[in-house]
C-alpha cells in the first residue's frame, strides 16, 4: 500500500465543516485513503454521530473537536487538544461555510443583492473566507514540520469562477421581489477562497502546496423544476452524487499531486466549459 501514490500514511488532515454534507464524505475518502481526519465543527452532536458512523465502517478512531472557526481562541485550543494527544497535522480542507436560508417579509426576498441583510454578509464572509484564514495560520508550524509537504485545500465552488444563473431559482408567479437568487455572498467567498489558495502558494516559497477544488452542485433533494433547468446548464445532464468528489480529494491531498501547488481543480460535470 504505501507505494501507492494516492495511500495518505495514517497523516491527520483537519476538516472544516466536517459534520456537513460534504465534510462526512471529505472525512470518508481520508479515511479510505488510510489517512484520519480530524473533524471540526459547531454540532457536537452531529460529530459524535459522524464519528460513531464512521468507526463502524472503517475500524478507525478519529478526532472530534466542537468550535467556532472564526475565534482564533478556540482554534487555539484545537491546537492545545492535538499537541496533548501528540497529534501533528499533514493537511488543512476548509470546507466550512454557512448556507444561507430565504427570508421573507411577504413583500421582499432578503437573500436579494437589495436587501441582503449585512450581518448575515459579515457572519457569512466571516466563517468562509476569515475562519479559512484563521485555521492556516494557527497550523502553519505544523504544515511546515514534515519531511512531506503540508498540504492545504480550500473548497470553492463552479460559482467561485461563473456566476451564478440566476433563473433556474425563479420561480412562476411570484413578484421580481419575492424571487429567490443565489447570495452575492455566495460568489464573493468561492471566488475569494481561490484568491487566498493561490496566496498561500507563493508566500510559503513552495513548502507548502496550496490548491482549490470546485466542484459543482450536489444531488440533496432537489425539487422537480429546478433540477430539469439546472441539468441543463451542465454537459454530463446531472448534478454530482454526493460521493462523487472523493476520489479528487484524495489525489489532492497525496503524494500522487506532489507538483501541484496554486491550482484551480474544477469537477462540476462541465459546466463552467460553455
Amino acid at each position: 500500500m504505501k507505494n501507492n501514490l494516492f495511500y495518505l500514511d495514517k497523516r491527520f488532515y483537519i476538516v472544516t465543516g466536517a459534520a456537513g454534507l460534504l465534510g462526512r464524505q471529505h472525512c470518508e475518502a481520508i479515511l479510505s485513503a488510510q489517512g484520519i481526519p480530524i473533524a471540526v465543527d459547531l454540532n457536537q452532536d452531529r460529530l459524535i454521530e459522524m464519528r460513531d458512523e464512521l468507526k463502524e465502517i472503517y475500524n478507525i478512531d478519529f478526532p472530534i473537536f466542537a468550535c467556532s472557526i472564526t475565534e482564533i481562541g478556540q482554534l487555539e485550543q484545537l491546537k492545545l487538544f492535538l499537541q496533548k494527544s501528540e497529534i501533528v497535522i499533514s493537511g488543512i480542507i476548509n470546507n466550512a461555510a454557512i448556507n444561507p436560508t430565504m427570508k421573507d417579509d411577504g413583500q421582499t426576498n432578503q437573500l436579494r443583492l437589495e436587501n441582503y441583510d449585512l450581518q448575515q454578509w459579515d457572519l457569512e464572509l466571516d466563517v468562509g473566507l476569515k475562519g479559512s484564514y484563521l485555521v492556516v495560520r494557527t497550523f502553519i508550524d505544523d504544515l511546515l514540520s514534515h519531511d512531506h509537504k503540508g498540504v492545504i485545500v480550500n473548497i470553492s465552488s463552479d460559482l467561485g469562477l461563473i456566476a451564478p444563473d440566476q433563473r433556474i431559482y425563479r420561480k412562476r408567479d411570484l413578484p421580481e421581489a419575492l424571487q429567490s437568487v443565489k447570495p452575492i455572498t455566495y460568489s464573493v467567498i468561492k471566488s475569494g477562497l481561490i484568491g487566498m489558495s493561490k496566496y498561500f502558494s507563493t508566500y510559503f516559497d513552495g513548502r507548502i502546496r496550496s490548491n482549490t477544488l470546485c466542484p459543482g452542485g450536489v444531488e440533496n433533494g432537489q425539487d422537480e423544476e429546478f433540477l430539469k433547468k439546472v441539468k441543463n446548464l451542465i454537459p454530463l445532464g446531472r448534478l454530482a452524487k454526493v460521493d462523487e468528489y472523493k476520489g479528487t480529494l484524495i489525489y489532492m491531498l497525496s503524494d500522487a499531486s506532489a507538483y501541484m501547488n496554486g491550482s484551480v481543480l474544477t469537477v462540476d460535470g462541465g459546466r463552467t466549459s460553455w
